[in-house]
């Protein structure tokens, strides 16, 4: 037997939850019923993905829960809508003049969190002894996957702190936002792999064999990675041995707690192919992964303030006004130009949620018509609150706030 299919053994995928569990309900439910806890916004970048998350977020202590936001995308466009100076790894709360509930905030720092367990799980000295190697520096701070893990370590302990009605999270806007979901497995391959055992083995059973493996490891590795480096890194392995199998299980929990009822997947998109093209990326990746996904947020949108008259006629007209002449033609004219440019808006539009939802019959759908100007206050964020869970029907373009087949409520 091969040691791949040997770690395929130890570390089984999780079993997929009931399916009833995984078909989609209200936009509305998702902050007001109180079975949902986590809510998951991923998208491409430049979306809105950022200012959903707010808006649920706000709707949410507006019927009365305790919620908080967290961003794992470094900007600071979560700080700036909810009138925030900054984040940090910490939740702050968000004043909001009359709502019942509460509103908090936060930016996932991958290396504080990191720290924090560090301090939660080993002796002080031990602590301290990592704190100053410099393979652990760079780990920290800035190795690929760091991130992903950290987010699953920082989702699990919001959670099981159980003082929060509701998480939302601000996944990084980038196919990579849903890399966290392979942080247990990847923790395990790499807690597995070759090199980790040699490194960890001189600290374990069997002191004489695996030294002179070491040995033979280490002169190879030394002319590779130099040998300071890999003295770094055997220090820093050796003294975060007793903590590795905490990772795992605590990644793993948390993948499972996504996959429970309770969780839910939200994905978002603007009207335009390749934004929609990523967003069936997503749908598909979390289908894959058996992952409840609530449905499509089709954010910006641009309907019309009346279907009555079409793209032609109102083109027609405009030139009927300008060869009628008269004192305001051109302005009318103009009127009706402008028109005829958000019907054809409309149409390419609509062609492309059609596109969508005829690969995705399953995806509830909602559009949130765009705003006069980027979303930076309470009063934005209210108004796109409206029109997320406000009630279902179709928009005077025709693509619909919520289209779903008929399935078994919750």
């Amino acid at each position: 037997m091969t040691q791949t299919t040997q770690r395929t053994r130890r570390h089984p995928r999780p079993p997929a939850p009931p399916t009833p569990e995984a078909l989609p309900l209200e936009f509305a439910e998702l902050v007001t019923d109180p079975d949902t806890r986590i809510v998951v916004c991923c998208g491409a970048g430049g979306v809105g993905k950022t200012t959903t998350s707010a808006a649920l977020g706000l709707a949410a202590a507006q019927a009365g829960r305790t919620v908080v936001v967290l961003t794992i995308d470094p900007a600071r466009r979560l700080a700036q809508s909810l009138g925030l100076m900054e984040l940090d790894n910490e939740p702050r709360r968000v004043d909001v003049p009359g709502a019942p509930g509460e509103l908090h905030a936060m930016m996932l720092d991958m290396k504080r969190t990191f720290d924090d367990i560090v301090v939660a799980h080993s002796t002080p000295e031990r602590a301290q002894q990592i704190f100053e190697n410099p393979f652990y520096q760079a780990l920290s701070s800035s190795f690929a996957g760091t991130q992903e893990y950290m987010a699953m370590e920082k989702l699990g302990q919001l959670r099981a702190g159980d003082h929060w009605d509701l998480i939302i999270v601000d996944t990084p806007p980038s196919r990579s936002a849903l890399d966290f979901l392979d942080a247990p497995n990847r923790m395990s391959r790499f807690l597995d792999g070759t090199m980790i055992r040699l490194l960890t083995a001189p600290s374990r059973t069997g002191f004489k064999i695996a030294s002179a493996s070491f040995m033979f490891f280490s002169r190879i590795i030394s002319k590779i990675l130099g040998g300071q480096l890999l003295r770094d890194i055997s220090s820093f392995v050796a003294a975060l041995d007793t903590m590795f199998g905490g990772f795992r299980e605590r990644a793993t929990a948390t993948y499972e707690l996504l996959r429970r009822p309770g969780t839910w997947f939200l994905v978002v998109a603007t009207p335009e192919p390749d934004a929609l093209r990523e967003a069936s990326y997503f749908v598909d990746r979390l289908s894959a992964e058996q992952m409840p996904l609530a449905g499509l947020v089709l954010n910006r949108t641009h309907p019309p303030t009346t279907t009555a008259l079409s793209a032609t006629r109102a083109e027609g007209a405009a030139e009927e006004v300008l060869e009628a002449g008269g004192e305001d033609a051109e302005l009318a004219a103009g009127a009706l130009r402008v028109h005829a440019e958000r019907m054809t808006q409309a149409a390419r539009e609509q062609h492309l949620a059609d596109r969508f939802t005829s690969a995705h019959p399953e995806v509830a759908v909602r559009t949130v018509p765009a705003a006069a100007g980027d979303v930076h206050d309470l009063d934005g964020l209210r108004d796109m609150a409206d029109a997320l869970t406000g009630p279902d029907g179709d928009t005077p373009t025709g693509v619909p706030r919520r289209r779903i087949l008929p399935a078994r409520r919750r």
